[in-house]
């Protein structure tokens, strides 16, 4: 379980800067090197990314241009979650551009774009997701996705502090 009494940077903000677009910003009290690794290594995003909604049941990551990134979870329900997509850009550790798909739903791939900026040991992540339509943005807020992505957000604060 997460501890968040010493997380003193709070929960993600999330915003909409246009139709097609949302953003995510949150800050960790860890180098920009260790939260671009907690999103680049396999063993690493299985310590997260489930948060407290399910177990990791794969992560493949394959960092280079054109390669390919799978996450996969079994969430407390019983159900599968998968997303996956392919590296667009890579300049470690400051910014990360992916596709990426809920396979749920296929035809809505969208470009994250991670930024990653750190100053005084604090890295302010930023993700901005632009989808295909306004349609597929506002579907993946109905989805319930800012309160997985809080708690998973929170288990990456713990997991870079606890490596800082």
């Amino acid at each position: 379980m997460t501890n968040t009494i010493g997380n003193r940077h709070g929960s993600a903000v999330v915003t909409l800067p246009s139709d097609l677009e949302i953003l995510i910003t949150r800050e960790f009290d860890a180098p920009a090197e260790l939260v671009f690794d907690a999103w680049t290594k396999p063993e690493l995003v299985r310590r997260w990314w489930a948060g407290d909604r399910g177990v990791v049941t794969e992560a493949q990551v394959d960092l280079r241009i054109g390669g390919r990134w799978r996450w996969v979870m079994t969430a407390n329900g019983g159900f599968e979650v998968a997303f996956s997509g392919e590296y667009r850009e890579i300049d470690r550790p400051h910014r990360l551009v992916r596709t990426e798909v809920f396979e749920l739903f296929p035809d809505a791939e969208a470009i994250g774009t991670l930024t990653f900026e750190e100053s005084g040991g604090v890295t302010t992540l930023k993700i901005l997701a632009r989808y295909p339509s306004q349609e597929h943005r506002d579907a993946a807020i109905a989805s319930g996705m800012e309160g997985g992505l809080q708690t998973s957000l929170n288990e990456l604060e713990e997991l870079v502090r606890q490596s800082a």
